[in-house]
Protein backbone atom coordinates (compact mmCIF):
# COMPACT_ATOMS: atom_id res chain seq x y z
CA UNK A 1 0.00 0.00 0.00
CA UNK A 2 1.10 3.34 -0.62
CA UNK A 3 1.11 5.91 1.96
CA UNK A 4 -1.68 7.70 2.73
CA UNK A 5 -1.12 11.67 3.08
CA UNK A 6 -1.26 13.04 6.42
CA UNK A 7 0.01 15.91 8.44
CA UNK A 8 0.45 16.08 11.68
CA UNK A 9 1.16 19.11 13.87
CA UNK A 10 1.74 19.64 17.71
CA UNK A 11 0.02 21.47 19.57
CA UNK A 12 2.03 24.49 20.46
CA UNK A 13 -0.88 26.13 22.31
CA UNK A 14 -1.91 23.58 24.88
CA UNK A 15 -2.19 24.93 28.69
CA UNK A 16 -4.55 22.13 30.08
CA UNK A 17 -7.10 24.90 31.04
CA UNK A 18 -10.43 23.30 31.72
CA UNK A 19 -13.77 24.32 30.63
CA UNK A 20 -16.78 25.14 33.55
CA UNK A 21 -19.18 25.32 30.42
CA UNK A 22 -18.19 22.24 28.89
CA UNK A 23 -17.53 20.22 32.16
CA UNK A 24 -18.68 16.82 33.99
CA UNK A 25 -21.62 18.17 35.75
CA UNK A 26 -22.69 20.10 32.49
CA UNK A 27 -22.56 16.80 30.53
CA UNK A 28 -24.18 14.87 33.01
CA UNK A 29 -27.04 16.92 32.96
CA UNK A 30 -27.74 16.40 29.48
CA UNK A 31 -27.00 12.74 29.48
CA UNK A 32 -29.73 12.94 32.47
CA UNK A 33 -32.14 14.94 29.74
CA UNK A 34 -31.43 12.35 26.93
CA UNK A 35 -32.37 9.10 28.85
CA UNK A 36 -35.54 10.43 29.78
CA UNK A 37 -36.39 10.32 26.47
CA UNK A 38 -38.31 7.06 24.80
CA UNK A 39 -36.42 4.84 23.07
CA UNK A 40 -32.96 6.28 24.93
CA UNK A 41 -29.90 3.57 25.43
CA UNK A 42 -26.46 3.92 25.32
CA UNK A 43 -24.74 3.52 22.03
CA UNK A 44 -22.82 -0.01 21.89
CA UNK A 45 -18.80 0.89 22.94
CA UNK A 46 -16.99 -2.13 20.59
CA UNK A 47 -13.43 -3.38 22.20
CA UNK A 48 -11.45 -4.17 19.13
CA UNK A 49 -8.93 -6.19 20.77
CA UNK A 50 -8.01 -8.53 17.29
CA UNK A 51 -7.11 -5.16 15.97
CA UNK A 52 -5.26 -3.05 19.20
CA UNK A 53 -3.04 -6.27 18.87
CA UNK A 54 -2.39 -6.21 15.26
CA UNK A 55 -1.83 -2.10 15.26
CA UNK A 56 0.70 -2.69 18.10
CA UNK A 57 -1.73 -1.04 20.91
CA UNK A 58 -3.10 -2.06 24.43
CA UNK A 59 -6.80 -1.36 23.21
CA UNK A 60 -9.08 -0.14 20.82
CA UNK A 61 -12.71 1.15 22.03
CA UNK A 62 -14.99 2.27 19.39
CA UNK A 63 -18.48 3.93 19.95
CA UNK A 64 -21.07 3.37 17.47
CA UNK A 65 -23.48 5.76 16.77
CA UNK A 66 -25.24 3.94 14.40
CA UNK A 67 -27.54 3.12 16.68
CA UNK A 68 -28.88 6.11 18.34
CA UNK A 69 -32.21 6.58 18.49
CA UNK A 70 -32.80 4.84 14.75
CA UNK A 71 -31.21 7.96 12.86
CA UNK A 72 -28.07 6.35 12.46
CA UNK A 73 -25.71 9.31 13.48
CA UNK A 74 -24.82 10.76 17.06
CA UNK A 75 -26.14 14.18 16.05
CA UNK A 76 -29.52 14.23 17.43
CA UNK A 77 -27.95 14.65 21.06
CA UNK A 78 -27.31 18.42 20.38
CA UNK A 79 -29.97 19.14 18.29
CA UNK A 80 -33.08 17.95 20.75
CA UNK A 81 -31.08 19.28 23.75
CA UNK A 82 -30.84 22.96 22.37
CA UNK A 83 -34.13 23.00 21.16
CA UNK A 84 -35.80 21.39 24.32
CA UNK A 85 -33.75 24.34 26.23
CA UNK A 86 -35.05 26.71 24.13
CA UNK A 87 -38.21 25.67 24.23
CA UNK A 88 -37.74 25.59 28.61
CA UNK A 89 -36.79 29.05 28.15
CA UNK A 90 -39.43 30.11 26.14
CA UNK A 91 -42.16 28.84 28.05
CA UNK A 92 -41.19 29.33 31.52
CA UNK A 93 -40.38 25.01 31.52
CA UNK A 94 -37.72 23.19 33.86
CA UNK A 95 -35.59 21.01 31.79
CA UNK A 96 -34.78 18.72 34.73
CA UNK A 97 -38.27 17.79 34.72
CA UNK A 98 -38.56 17.92 30.77
CA UNK A 99 -41.40 15.51 29.37
CA UNK A 100 -42.18 15.17 25.54
CA UNK A 101 -45.68 14.36 26.21
CA UNK A 102 -46.83 16.83 28.56
CA UNK A 103 -44.93 19.81 26.23
CA UNK A 104 -47.11 18.45 23.67
CA UNK A 105 -50.46 19.23 25.90
CA UNK A 106 -48.33 22.29 27.52
CA UNK A 107 -47.34 24.45 24.57
CA UNK A 108 -50.10 25.96 22.09
CA UNK A 109 -48.01 28.07 19.95
CA UNK A 110 -45.88 26.19 17.68
CA UNK A 111 -41.93 27.70 16.82
CA UNK A 112 -40.21 27.03 13.79
CA UNK A 113 -36.57 25.43 14.18
CA UNK A 114 -33.98 26.23 11.25
CA UNK A 115 -30.81 24.93 10.51
CA UNK A 116 -27.88 24.33 7.84
CA UNK A 117 -27.09 20.83 8.03
CA UNK A 118 -24.06 18.81 5.38
CA UNK A 119 -27.05 16.00 6.59
CA UNK A 120 -27.14 14.26 10.30
CA UNK A 121 -27.44 17.99 12.20
CA UNK A 122 -30.14 18.46 9.90
CA UNK A 123 -31.72 14.92 10.83
CA UNK A 124 -30.97 15.49 14.24
CA UNK A 125 -32.85 18.57 14.11
CA UNK A 126 -36.19 17.72 12.55
CA UNK A 127 -36.57 14.68 14.69
CA UNK A 128 -36.50 16.58 17.96
CA UNK A 129 -39.14 19.26 16.24
CA UNK A 130 -41.44 16.09 15.11
CA UNK A 131 -40.76 15.02 18.71
CA UNK A 132 -42.01 18.08 20.26
CA UNK A 133 -44.85 18.82 17.56
CA UNK A 134 -42.57 21.81 15.97
CA UNK A 135 -42.06 22.65 12.83
CA UNK A 136 -38.09 22.39 11.34
CA UNK A 137 -36.85 23.85 7.84
CA UNK A 138 -33.69 22.67 6.88
CA UNK A 139 -31.05 23.72 4.35
CA UNK A 140 -28.21 21.84 2.79
CA UNK A 141 -25.10 23.00 0.72
CA UNK A 142 -24.71 22.00 -2.68
CA UNK A 143 -23.82 18.05 -3.50
CA UNK A 144 -26.31 16.99 -0.88
CA UNK A 145 -26.80 13.11 -1.21
CA UNK A 146 -30.30 12.13 -2.20
CA UNK A 147 -30.93 10.01 0.71
CA UNK A 148 -29.99 12.46 3.20
CA UNK A 149 -32.33 14.54 1.76
CA UNK A 150 -34.91 11.68 1.52
CA UNK A 151 -34.70 11.18 5.83
CA UNK A 152 -34.88 14.56 6.64
CA UNK A 153 -38.29 15.06 4.58
CA UNK A 154 -39.70 11.79 5.97
CA UNK A 155 -39.25 13.36 9.75
CA UNK A 156 -41.85 16.29 8.86
CA UNK A 157 -39.46 18.72 8.00
CA UNK A 158 -38.82 21.13 5.01
CA UNK A 159 -35.53 20.34 3.45
CA UNK A 160 -33.93 22.84 0.84
CA UNK A 161 -30.65 22.28 -1.22
CA UNK A 162 -28.90 25.36 -2.25
CA UNK A 163 -26.23 26.47 -4.64
CA UNK A 164 -23.45 27.50 -1.73
CA UNK A 165 -21.26 25.22 0.42
CA UNK A 166 -21.61 25.13 4.01
CA UNK A 167 -20.69 27.77 5.68
CA UNK A 168 -21.92 30.48 3.16
CA UNK A 169 -25.67 28.17 3.74
CA UNK A 170 -25.25 28.97 7.51
CA UNK A 171 -24.92 32.82 6.51
CA UNK A 172 -28.26 32.36 4.72
CA UNK A 173 -30.14 30.53 7.23
CA UNK A 174 -29.30 33.05 10.00
CA UNK A 175 -30.05 36.29 7.22
CA UNK A 176 -33.65 33.99 6.39
CA UNK A 177 -34.29 33.19 10.52
CA UNK A 178 -34.04 36.92 11.27
CA UNK A 179 -36.73 37.80 8.09
CA UNK A 180 -38.91 35.11 8.95
CA UNK A 181 -39.05 34.86 12.94
CA UNK A 182 -37.47 31.15 13.36
CA UNK A 183 -35.27 29.80 15.80
CA UNK A 184 -31.88 29.17 14.41
CA UNK A 185 -30.09 25.61 15.95
CA UNK A 186 -26.55 26.01 14.43
CA UNK A 187 -23.64 24.36 16.30
CA UNK A 188 -21.46 26.84 15.66
CA UNK A 189 -21.03 30.18 17.50
CA UNK A 190 -20.64 33.94 16.58
CA UNK A 191 -21.48 37.45 17.99
CA UNK A 192 -24.57 37.05 19.87
CA UNK A 193 -24.80 34.06 19.09
CA UNK A 194 -23.54 31.70 21.72
CA UNK A 195 -26.10 30.40 23.74
CA UNK A 196 -27.68 27.46 21.27
CA UNK A 197 -24.52 26.49 20.06
CA UNK A 198 -23.48 26.12 23.51
CA UNK A 199 -26.28 23.73 24.57
CA UNK A 200 -25.48 21.99 21.63
CA UNK A 201 -21.98 21.07 22.54
CA UNK A 202 -23.71 19.81 25.73
CA UNK A 203 -25.61 17.63 24.00
CA UNK A 204 -22.75 16.06 22.18
CA UNK A 205 -20.50 15.01 25.41
CA UNK A 206 -23.31 12.20 26.22
CA UNK A 207 -21.23 10.08 23.81
CA UNK A 208 -18.27 10.99 26.36
CA UNK A 209 -20.31 10.15 29.64
CA UNK A 210 -21.97 6.93 28.17
CA UNK A 211 -18.14 5.72 27.20
CA UNK A 212 -16.52 6.45 30.54
CA UNK A 213 -19.36 5.03 32.37
CA UNK A 214 -18.98 1.52 29.88
CA UNK A 215 -15.54 1.69 30.48
CA UNK A 216 -16.35 1.66 34.21
CA UNK A 217 -18.68 -0.52 34.18
CA UNK A 218 -16.86 -3.20 32.53
CA UNK A 219 -13.34 -2.67 34.66
CA UNK A 220 -11.41 -1.10 31.56
CA UNK A 221 -7.90 0.83 31.75
CA UNK A 222 -9.16 4.41 31.12
CA UNK A 223 -8.76 5.94 27.46
CA UNK A 224 -4.98 7.09 27.16
CA UNK A 225 -5.75 8.58 24.09
CA UNK A 226 -8.96 10.13 22.10
CA UNK A 227 -9.14 10.84 18.34
CA UNK A 228 -11.75 13.16 17.63
CA UNK A 229 -13.03 14.41 14.12
CA UNK A 230 -13.88 18.37 13.45
CA UNK A 231 -15.95 19.98 11.28
CA UNK A 232 -16.79 22.98 12.90
CA UNK A 233 -15.12 21.38 15.83
CA UNK A 234 -18.45 21.56 18.51
CA UNK A 235 -18.45 17.86 18.59
CA UNK A 236 -14.74 17.46 19.52
CA UNK A 237 -14.86 20.53 22.13
CA UNK A 238 -17.59 19.04 23.77
CA UNK A 239 -16.44 15.55 24.27
CA UNK A 240 -13.15 16.86 24.26
CA UNK A 241 -14.30 19.53 27.60
CA UNK A 242 -16.17 16.48 29.60
CA UNK A 243 -12.90 13.79 28.70
CA UNK A 244 -10.19 16.36 30.24
CA UNK A 245 -12.36 17.42 32.93
CA UNK A 246 -13.04 13.02 33.69
CA UNK A 247 -10.10 11.73 32.86
CA UNK A 248 -7.81 14.71 34.03
CA UNK A 249 -5.93 16.75 30.95
CA UNK A 250 -2.60 15.35 31.99
CA UNK A 251 -3.38 11.87 31.55
CA UNK A 252 -5.12 12.22 28.06
CA UNK A 253 -3.67 12.55 24.77
CA UNK A 254 -5.94 13.98 22.22
CA UNK A 255 -5.87 13.94 18.42
CA UNK A 256 -7.78 16.21 16.49
CA UNK A 257 -8.00 14.88 12.46
CA UNK A 258 -9.80 16.58 9.34
CA UNK A 259 -10.14 16.53 6.31
CA UNK A 260 -6.99 18.45 4.30
CA UNK A 261 -10.35 19.89 2.24
CA UNK A 262 -11.76 21.39 4.82
CA UNK A 263 -9.10 21.36 7.80
CA UNK A 264 -9.71 24.67 9.82
CA UNK A 265 -8.78 23.55 13.15
CA UNK A 266 -5.58 22.04 11.71
CA UNK A 267 -4.61 25.90 10.51
CA UNK A 268 -5.71 27.12 13.47
CA UNK A 269 -3.42 25.04 16.11
CA UNK A 270 -0.67 25.67 13.49
CA UNK A 271 -0.51 29.24 13.73
CA UNK A 272 2.03 30.99 15.67
CA UNK A 273 -0.66 33.52 17.48
CA UNK A 274 -3.12 31.04 17.93
CA UNK A 275 -5.47 33.07 15.60
CA UNK A 276 -8.78 31.12 14.03
CA UNK A 277 -7.85 30.65 10.60
CA UNK A 278 -11.03 29.92 7.89
CA UNK A 279 -10.98 27.78 5.40
CA UNK A 280 -12.25 28.93 1.98
CA UNK A 281 -14.09 26.95 -1.21
CA UNK A 282 -15.93 24.47 -2.34
CA UNK A 283 -14.83 22.22 0.78
CA UNK A 284 -15.26 19.11 -1.35
CA UNK A 285 -14.39 16.04 0.66
CA UNK A 286 -15.40 12.49 1.07
CA UNK A 287 -16.60 13.52 4.45
CA UNK A 288 -19.11 15.46 3.83
CA UNK A 289 -20.15 16.15 8.02
CA UNK A 290 -16.60 17.07 8.04
CA UNK A 291 -16.58 19.97 5.30
CA UNK A 292 -16.91 23.22 6.73
CA UNK A 293 -13.87 25.84 6.45
CA UNK A 294 -14.85 28.19 10.06
CA UNK A 295 -14.08 27.23 13.54
CA UNK A 296 -16.38 26.96 16.12
CA UNK A 297 -14.90 29.81 18.88
CA UNK A 298 -16.53 27.48 21.42
CA UNK A 299 -14.80 24.34 20.25
CA UNK A 300 -12.10 26.46 19.26
CA UNK A 301 -11.16 27.24 22.77
CA UNK A 302 -10.98 24.25 24.44
CA UNK A 303 -9.47 22.23 21.35
CA UNK A 304 -6.50 24.85 21.86
CA UNK A 305 -6.32 24.52 25.56
CA UNK A 306 -6.88 20.28 26.01
CA UNK A 307 -5.55 18.77 22.79
CA UNK A 308 -2.34 17.48 21.88
CA UNK A 309 -2.07 17.12 18.15
CA UNK A 310 -3.68 18.69 15.12
CA UNK A 311 -4.07 16.10 11.80
CA UNK A 312 -5.16 16.28 8.38
CA UNK A 313 -5.90 13.67 6.02
CA UNK A 314 -6.51 12.89 2.67
CA UNK A 315 -9.73 11.46 1.57
CA UNK A 316 -8.19 7.93 1.65
CA UNK A 317 -8.28 7.83 5.10
CA UNK A 318 -11.19 7.65 5.67
CA UNK A 319 -12.17 5.35 3.16
CA UNK A 320 -9.54 2.82 4.98
CA UNK A 321 -11.16 3.33 8.19
CA UNK A 322 -14.70 2.64 6.52
CA UNK A 323 -13.24 -0.83 5.01
CA UNK A 324 -11.11 -1.66 8.10
CA UNK A 325 -14.42 -1.12 10.49
CA UNK A 326 -16.43 -2.93 8.24
CA UNK A 327 -14.65 -5.84 8.10
CA UNK A 328 -13.24 -7.02 11.53
CA UNK A 329 -10.42 -9.24 12.49
CA UNK A 330 -10.73 -12.21 14.77
CA UNK A 331 -14.22 -11.81 16.91
CA UNK A 332 -14.01 -8.25 16.64
CA UNK A 333 -17.53 -6.67 15.99
CA UNK A 334 -18.20 -5.25 12.74
CA UNK A 335 -19.19 -1.46 12.81
CA UNK A 336 -20.69 0.05 9.54
CA UNK A 337 -19.30 3.50 10.05
CA UNK A 338 -19.87 6.32 7.02
CA UNK A 339 -17.29 8.78 6.06
CA UNK A 340 -16.95 11.28 8.78
CA UNK A 341 -17.35 8.83 11.01
CA UNK A 342 -14.27 6.38 10.27
CA UNK A 343 -11.59 9.16 10.28
CA UNK A 344 -10.34 8.40 13.60
CA UNK A 345 -9.75 4.56 13.01
CA UNK A 346 -8.66 5.44 9.05
CA UNK A 347 -6.15 7.61 10.85
CA UNK A 348 -4.89 4.27 13.00
CA UNK A 349 -4.83 2.30 9.83
CA UNK A 350 -2.90 5.01 8.00
CA UNK A 351 0.08 4.85 10.69
CA UNK A 352 -0.03 0.97 10.71
CA UNK A 353 0.43 0.86 6.80
CA UNK A 354 3.04 3.87 6.72
CA UNK A 355 6.47 3.26 6.49
CA UNK A 356 7.49 5.16 9.01
CA UNK A 357 5.25 4.06 11.14
CA UNK A 358 7.17 3.73 14.70
CA UNK A 359 8.17 7.38 14.14
CA UNK A 360 4.86 8.48 13.73
CA UNK A 361 3.90 6.02 16.69
CA UNK A 362 6.31 7.94 18.79
CA UNK A 363 5.25 11.19 17.44
CA UNK A 364 1.69 10.50 18.72
CA UNK A 365 2.72 8.71 22.09
CA UNK A 366 1.21 5.07 20.69
CA UNK A 367 2.42 1.90 21.89
CA UNK A 368 1.63 -1.15 23.40
CA UNK A 369 0.18 0.12 26.71
CA UNK A 370 -2.30 2.65 24.68
CA UNK A 371 -5.76 2.90 25.39
CA UNK A 372 -7.43 4.18 22.21
CA UNK A 373 -10.91 5.86 22.17
CA UNK A 374 -12.59 6.61 18.99
CA UNK A 375 -15.69 7.79 17.85
CA UNK A 376 -17.78 6.28 15.10
CA UNK A 377 -20.06 8.96 14.91
CA UNK A 378 -22.27 8.14 11.94
CA UNK A 379 -23.25 4.59 10.11
CA UNK A 380 -24.13 4.80 6.40
CA UNK A 381 -25.92 7.69 6.03
CA UNK A 382 -25.25 7.60 2.05
CA UNK A 383 -25.50 3.87 1.64
CA UNK A 384 -24.81 4.56 -1.96
CA UNK A 385 -21.51 6.10 -1.62
CA UNK A 386 -20.62 3.32 1.57
CA UNK A 387 -21.37 0.89 -0.96
CA UNK A 388 -18.95 2.20 -3.67
CA UNK A 389 -16.11 2.91 -0.84
CA UNK A 390 -16.61 -0.36 0.72
CA UNK A 391 -17.26 -2.84 -2.52
CA UNK A 392 -16.22 -1.15 -5.09
CA UNK A 393 -12.81 0.44 -3.98
CA UNK A 394 -13.08 4.04 -4.30
CA UNK A 395 -11.02 6.73 -2.78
Amino acid sequence: MNNLKFNIEKNRHFNGQLSETFSVVEGDKARHFHSSLAGYEPTPLRELDALANEFGLGKILVKDESYRFGLNAFKMLGGVYAIARLLCEEFNLDINAFDFDKLNTQIDKKLTFATATDGNHGRGVAWAAKQLGQHAVIYMPKGAAAERVKNIKALGAECIVTEMNYDDTVRFVVEKAKKDGWKVVQDTAWEDYIKIPTWIMQGYSTMAAEAISQVEQRQLAKPTHVILQAGVGAMAGGVLGYLSDKLGVDNLKTIIVEPQEADCIYRSGGTEQGDIVNVGGALDTIMVGLACGEPNPLGWDILRNCSSHFVSCEDGIAALGMRVLGNPMGSDARVVSGESGAIGLGLLAALYYNDDRQALMEQLELDSNSVVLVLSTEGDTDPVNYRDVVWRGKY
